[in-house]
């Protein structure tokens, strides 16, 4: 059974009701002075979810529970429900905005974004961040677009070594092995600027950021970028 982006929205809603959920939030709550203003989890996110709230308390809030939502037991599942349900409408602008883009399939990106989420939460090291939600959310984003782009670029260098499409005897590109099989397969079909092109779709660089790690200016990075791709363009309409 598949789950719509709102099914996941309204399951956590009911968790947050739940007799389980209020006793994990009375502990988090008597753990965490920075908390103990908040009569309810509605209060909590009223307050994160309000624009007039300064960002800086927010991000104390946020911080702390983070921390809570690190724990392995019941106030930890609380604060990690709260944790999710704070960052919602930036999920959800996640959610649109990676469907508007055709990035997968509506439902599983709807389950990818929970998962990248909730691993984001629970992973986030507090001492290299400063603006919680805004890294959470962008890592969420990158991660979900960086995903699709290596996938659809495995799916397509597959579709170039297909025998049978192309006839004769090969393997299919193993995902595990990239970028190096990939890197080594590509710089045989389009030269040197097989590395500027695999730092742009499979690792989410920008055309200007890949290039200027490679010592080029954006100008000529875009340019060869074009380049590369009309060469992989051709080679694959040469052999179809």
């Amino acid at each position: 059974m598949s789950f719509t982006w709102h099914d996941f929205h309204g399951n956590l809603m009911h968790s947050s009701s739940t007799l389980n959920f209020q006793r994990g939030f009375t502990t988090v709550r008597s753990r965490h002075p920075e908390l103990t203003r908040f009569a309810d989890p509605a209060a909590l996110l009223d307050h994160l979810h309000r624009g007039d709230a300064p960002s800086d308390k927010k991000n104390i809030v946020l911080s702390t529970l983070i921390r809570s939502a690190k724990s392995d037991n019941r106030a930890g599942d609380c604060a990690l429900t709260l944790m999710l349900l704070a960052l919602w409408p930036g999920l959800d602008g996640v959610f649109r905005r990676s469907r508007a883009r055709r990035l997968g399939h509506v439902d599983e990106l709807a389950s990818e974004i929970l998962a990248r989420a909730t691993t984001g939460v629970r992973n986030l090291d507090l001492t290299k961040v400063n603006w919680i939600a805004a890294t959470i959310l962008q890592n969420v984003e990158r991660d979900v677009r960086r995903a699709h782009q290596r996938e659809s670029l495995l799916q397509r260098q597959q579709d170039v070594f297909d025998p049978d499409i192309h006839g004769g005897t090969t393997h299919a590109v193993d995902a595990d092995a990239l970028p190096e099989t990939l890197l080594a397969k590509l710089t045989g079909l389009i030269g040197a600027d097989a590395d500027l092109v695999i730092r742009v779709v499979v690792d989410g660089y920008t055309q200007g950021e890949a290039g200027k790690n490679l010592g080029l200016s954006e100008p000529a990075a875009r340019k060869r970028f074009q380049r590369a791709l009309k060469r992989l363009r051709d080679h694959v309409d040469e052999n179809s």
